[in-house]
């Protein structure tokens, strides 16, 4: 795999975490961002994502590559979903090792957050009182 993925299938944390594995690591550290029930003080029931599918691989894949080329990390790898998600289905998933634990979490941390800000993907919750809408990416 690249280190950039969109998956229209739930994301098997366990093999991403599997794919981190290097000899040299003594350090792996995994973020899963999971849908939660609520969000500015509304009841959410499900949630769904959609991207503009080559841009957000080339973006993502650009980001991966940034953080692998300023960091000291032997892996990352991030994969993001897309499609109907419920509440606890994990919607995110960034994770990378490296001989020390301080590379991996900055490594993790810069990769979940300009994800966030540049990569092309919605979110459109659904509340419970029957309404939806549509959250842009971060800029």
């Amino acid at each position: 795999m690249k280190g950039f993925a969109l998956s229209a299938a739930p994301i098997d944390t366990a093999a991403l975490r599997a794919s981190l594995a290097a000899d040299e690591a003594g350090g792996v550290v995994v973020f899963e961002g999971v849908v939660r029930d609520h969000n500015d003080g509304r009841a959410v029931r499900a949630l769904a994502y959609q991207a503009y599918e080559a841009l957000a691989l080339a973006e993502g894949e650009r980001i991966v590559d940034e953080v692998r080329a300023r960091t000291a990390v032997s892996a990352v790898v991030c994969v993001h979903r897309v499609g109907e998600l419920s509440i606890g289905d994990v919607a995110v998933f960034v994770g990378a090792s490296a001989p020390h634990r301080a590379a991996a979490f900055d490594a993790v941390r810069d990769v979940i957050d300009e994800v966030k800000r540049r990569v092309p993907i919605w979110k459109k919750e659904r509340y419970a009182d029957g309404e939806s809408e549509w959250l842009h990416p971060q800029g």
